[in-house]
């Protein structure tokens, strides 16, 4: 028997929105409209003063009754900044670590991803939620990463799996082309032309995907552009229904 299950990937920036103020439960609103099963969050802030010392993940996951874990890829000194999963289904975290950065480019911003197990009505699947970098030699180490042995090639990483996250590279990039090497991306296969995710002002930049392993089959595509998605953060959500076996 087959499940369907709804995934967003959404880059909230820090849930500081287009009007210039910090508002996490305005980013949870958002989720709560689309109403996904999963959801893969990048630039969340834990403990900044920028963002008024807040753990933006545990307010958005506890406003939406949801499970989460958040893994910080930058540490400072009063905090952290990252990923997060949430979750309506039990899930396990199996890893999350660090994605490589350049060497000798310490002004690159250090990238992460987070690798979880789901149970969801007696069937177990994989997700992992990922940001890429903005240096193209940056990105192709990275997508080389995560579908190598730590990650995707894990003999652990089981199909069904998802990979979602903002990856910074536009479809037909290498990045890009190296994940779908071993992955599918949901965007595609429900549409010829997909969605463009940023900026919200002007939307012409597909980078936020979800991609699917081979047996998964998409449902359905969303970018959902309302007022509050384009006053929420920077990016537009991207919500993919999917169907696993």
């Amino acid at each position: 028997m087959s499940k369907t299950v709804s995934v967003m990937t959404y880059n909230v920036h820090s849930c500081i929105g287009m009007d210039g103020k910090a508002a996490p439960l305005r980013i949870a609103e958002v989720i709560d409209r689309c109403n996904p099963d999963l959801v893969a969050l990048q630039e969340l802030d834990l403990g900044l003063a920028r963002t008024s010392l807040i753990d933006q993940a545990h307010v958005i996951a506890t406003a939406l009754n949801m499970s989460y874990h958040f893994h910080s890829s930058i540490r400072l000194e009063e905090g952290g900044y990252g990923n997060a999963v949430l979750s309506r289904f039990p899930l396990r975290l199996i890893k999350a670590g660090p994605v490589p950065t350049t060497p000798c480019r310490e002004c690159f911003e250090r990238r992460g991803a987070l690798w979880v197990e789901i149970e969801a009505e007696g069937g177990l699947f994989q997700m992992l939620a990922t940001h890429f970098g903005l240096n193209r030699a940056e990105r192709l180490a990275q997508a080389e990463a995560i579908v190598g042995p730590e990650w995707l090639g894990h003999p652990d990483c089981r199909t069904p799996v998802l990979l979602c996250g903002d990856f910074n590279a536009l479809p037909g990039s290498g990045a890009y082309r190296r994940i779908t090497s071993r992955l599918r991306d949901g965007q595609r296969l429900a549409r010829r032309l997909p969605w463009p995710t940023w900026p919200v002002r002007l939307p012409f930049m597909c980078i936020d995907y979800v991609f699917v392993s081979s047996e998964v089959r998409v449902v359905s595509v969303a970018v959902p552009r309302n007022p509050l998605t384009r006053v929420a953060s920077d990016h537009f959500p991207l919500l993919v229904t999917v169907e696993l076996p």
